[in-house]
């Protein structure tokens, strides 16, 4: 079934002519470890400019179309119809639509041919609106409204009335149009530009998975919604010559252990772009590493490159991490704030209830420290390296870097530590040496 948002793509100046219409398919799927599963609903995000939609099932395509249009400052974008609920329709759907300013609204409903089946007009208040629409024949139909000369449409999916009649109309009242779904609220608008971030989370009685992306073309994606296992299909992985646990949190499959490639070197000298995966140990005991992992420079981790989520110094087919990726780990894992939540935007400070300990191993952690390991994460407290060459904090402290950048010196990283129930999320300086987790592309 589809859920179709028309997205637009507003492009500044002026634009002489009519331009393309582009459109991007985005399907999903659920499974449990292997075992299919049926999505309640999907949220969509947009991590770059703000806005999210949510379909619900049946509903579980969400078709993109961005189109360039003239810009007209003048004119207000406020007014417009929604996305209907439920869609496809059972019986009747209701269709919402927000007015900027009170003013007479126009409202017709045509067939797939371009034919008018229904009209009404009347004058609304400035706020929302509900109308009920039960279809007739057909198989969809199109709902456009009109007001102070702008107008809006959505497509209503209806297979399978054959009930002879040309269907009904009806106004039911100025009302909070969203249905409930967590805590989201009313949903204003979706803006899509190409290029920008989305989060799509899929829900499953009552647990949620997530997965970050950036979508260019039509893609399928398949929620995960089995965690605390070996990832399926692959348990373990085996790079430079060591063997590395595989572990499945929802939809996000990470190996098990801190990465611990490459040759120790004394913690007193700098990593360098020699061709060599450089690793410091902690105390500068190599037994350490196969304790910890090895710790790494920013730069060192991802062998040179600025481009968040490069494979760096993980194995092929993985990825060191990016920001947006820890973040989607952490909300699965915390049992208060969930994935999109806007706690894990907080910068610079510890964040979320109990992810921290949730990651961190039942032992190895100083002053009662230990975690629970609810999800089989293992998170170990490899310690630092100090940009003066001293390694500090094994059983205090873990840190991981992502391979988010943020400036030409600093770059984010996750801090758990064996006092915080919770995660830091920080932006440190890349001569530091952190601990590396990969995740599987």
């Amino acid at each position: 079934m589809k859920a179709r948002i028309l997205l637009l793509f507003l492009v500044t100046g002026i634009i002489s002519g009519a331009t393309g219409q582009n459109t991007i398919d985005l399907t999903f799927t659920a499974v449990d470890n292997t075992a299919h599963v049926q999505l309640d609903s999907i949220r969509v995000m947009n991590r770059t400019q703000g806005g999210d939609t949510v379909l619900y099932w049946p509903d579980t395509v969400l078709t993109i179309f961005y189109v360039g249009i003239h810009e007209n400052p003048g004119l207000t974008s406020d007014f417009k119809v929604f996305r209907n609920y439920p869609n496809p329709v059972t019986d009747h759907t209701t269709v919402p639509v927000y007015v900027p300013e009170k003013g007479k609204v126009s409202i017709t409903v045509t067939d797939i041919a371009g034919r008018l089946i229904l009209q009404s007009e009347r004058v609304l208040d400035k706020g929302k609106h509900s109308f009920r629409f039960t279809p007739g024949n057909g198989s969809q139909s199109f709902f456009t409204a009109r007001w102070q000369g702008q107008s809006s449409s959505i497509r209503i999916i209806h297979p399978g009335f054959h009930s002879g009649a040309s269907g009904t109309l009806e106004y039911t009242g100025s009302a909070d149009y969203s249905p409930g779904l967590k805590s989201i609220g009313d949903i204003q608008d979706f803006p899509f530009t190409p290029g920008d971030e989305l989060l799509y989370i899929g829900y499953n009685n009552g647990f949620e998975s997530g997965i970050p992306d950036s979508p260019e073309v039509n893609q399928t994606f398949t929620f995960q919604f089995a965690t605390n296992i070996p990832c399926p299909g692959m348990p373990t992985v085996e790079y430079g010559g060591q063997v590395y646990n595989t572990i499945q949190v929802f939809s996000q499959c990470w190996l098990k252990e801190n990465l611990n490639a490459g040759e120790m070197i004394n913690g007193t000298i700098e990593q360098s772009d020699n061709g060599t995966i450089e690793k410091y140990c902690y105390d500068n005991d190599p037994d350490n590493c196969i304790i910890y992992g090895g710790l790494y420079q920013w730069d060192e981790m991802m062998q040179y490159t600025t481009q968040q989520g490069a494979q760096g110094i993980c194995p092929p087919g993985w990825h060191v991490p990016t920001d947006e990726e820890w973040k989607v780990l952490e909300g699965a894992v915390d049992s208060l704030y969930g994935i999109g939540d806007p706690e894990w935007d907080i910068s610079l400070d510890y964040r979320g209830y109990d992810a921290g300990t949730n990651l961190r191993t039942t032992y190895g952690w100083s002053a009662n420290g230990n975690g629970t390991d609810l999800f089989g994460f293992s998170a170990l407290p490899g310690g630092i390296r100090l940009i003066d060459g001293s390694i500090l904090y094994a059983g205090i402290d873990g840190i991981w870097w992502s391979s988010t950048g943020v400036d030409d010196g600093l770059a984010w990283d996750r801090n758990i530590s064996h006092y915080a129930t919770d995660v830091r999320r920080y932006n440190d300086i890349r001569e530091y040496g952190f601990s590396v987790r990969c995740l599987r592309d």
